[in-house]
């Protein structure tokens, strides 16, 4: 994240009951949830690959972590792309369902290094599925390499109970026919969210933003 959920607390007097983690990698964030009061029971996580969900789950027996490829429709099979970063086999920050745009020029020390099948599900569906309580979730932090907006249309009707949406967003095509910020702004205003604060690298294209419920 590069805006800390404890500087969002401090600036914008937000009050997090739960949180929905999509894009859980590493669940790098778990230490400054805790450090901001948030109850680990309340933490949902969300990761596509599944070699990190069992390594998720051996490192911390309680996290509530689901293997899912979230995107707009149940069961469409793809062709996931793993990633690493100048051969660290710990970094798969960049894995995407979809292919390199302009991140092969920004980032060149970023490489995709497999491909796995795997089918994809609505966040809707994975909700039901693992019987996740949505009544205690109000933020919903997503990164997911450029379908941000296809998630957040996959469980559009659990919206009207989130208060804040922190979101990795891009300004240009960083990945091939990614989701724009511009598209996610728009879509949330249906919903009352309006754009309180964003940190872009204007160089690469793509950046950070959250969103709160007026």
């Amino acid at each position: 994240m590069l805006i800390s959920i404890t500087d969002l607390k401090n600036r914008f007097n937000i009050n997090i009951n739960g949180i929905l983690h999509i894009g859980a990698h590493n669940c790098e964030e778990l230490k400054d949830y805790i450090a901001a009061n948030i109850n680990n029971e309340n933490i949902y996580w969300i990761e596509a690959l599944p070699s990190l969900v069992e390594k998720n789950k051996l490192t911390n027996h309680n996290l509530n972590i689901y293997q899912a490829v979230i995107y707009e429709e149940d069961n469409k099979e793809i062709e996931f792309n793993i990633t690493n970063c100048d051969g660290d086999t710990n970094n798969l920050q960049s894995s995407s369902i979809l292919d390199f745009g302009t991140h092969e020029k920004h980032h060149p020390q970023v490489k995709v290094i497999d491909k796995i099948k795997l089918k994809t599900s609505r966040m809707d569906t994975v909700i039901k599925q693992n019987n996740i309580n949505m009544k205690n979730v109000n933020f919903v932090n997503l990164d997911i390499q450029g379908v941000e907006l296809k998630a957040l249309k996959s469980m559009e009707s659990y919206l009207h109970n989130i208060d804040y949406i922190y979101t990795e967003v891009n300004t240009e095509e960083v990945y091939k026919n990614c989701d724009k910020m511009q598209d996610i702004t728009d879509y949330l205003s249906i919903f009352n969210f309006k754009l309180a604060d964003a940190r872009i690298y204007k160089q690469f294209g793509w950046g950070d933003a959250f969103y709160m419920k007026e």
